[in-house]
């Protein structure tokens, strides 16, 4: 099991959109994962622990293209949302800001696509010394490989793989 302190961690769900989820995803649906997401979130919230989504829009047009919001049940009021331009959602967004000004040094990351979104988000946050937890079963790729190498090769150097049964809150 690994104890999360509710004041120091923030869950950062990445690209939790419906195009996105729609996609030929691996090892998980993208329904398997947003529900796994949206579990972890409810969690988090209970335990008064900051929720992060972040959403991709392209820059350049003057609408997005279909399905760029986000799932419906992934975000409630009071999460901090985050819109990205860039693969990771540190780059040209405020949210180190919005993370530090809730103390926040520990994130816990889940979303799509593994080795593309969640990824880079991590690789930022290192950068910027957080301490890193993946959500693996809370995750998927474009394909199972990519997915596999990301959680047994890259993340593994950034911090620790989980699963979402293995967060615990203090009782």
């Amino acid at each position: 099991m690994t104890e999360i302190d509710p004041r120091r961690t923030a869950l950062v769900l990445v690209d939790l959109m419906e195009r996105l989820l729609a996609l030929p995803l691996a090892p998980r649906t993208g329904d398997e994962v947003a529900e796994r997401a949206a579990g972890l979130a409810r969690a988090f919230r209970k335990a008064g622990a900051p929720v992060v989504v972040v959403r991709v829009e392209r820059p350049g047009p003057a609408e997005q293209p279909p399905g760029s919001g986000l799932r419906a049940g992934i975000a409630e009021p009071g999460d901090v949302e985050v819109v990205k331009r860039t693969i990771g959602a540190f780059h040209g967004t405020d949210l180190d800001a919005q993370l530090r000004a809730r103390g926040v040094t520990t994130l816990v990351l889940a979303g799509v696509a593994t080795s593309l979104g969640v990824e880079s988000t991590a690789r930022a946050a290192a950068d910027h010394g957080y301490e890193l937890l993946f959500v693996e079963d809370a995750m998927s790729a474009l394909t199972a490989e990519e997915h596999r190498a990301s959680v047994t090769l890259d993340m593994p150097r950034l911090g620790r793989v989980v699963t979402a049964a293995e967060l615990r809150f203090p009782a």
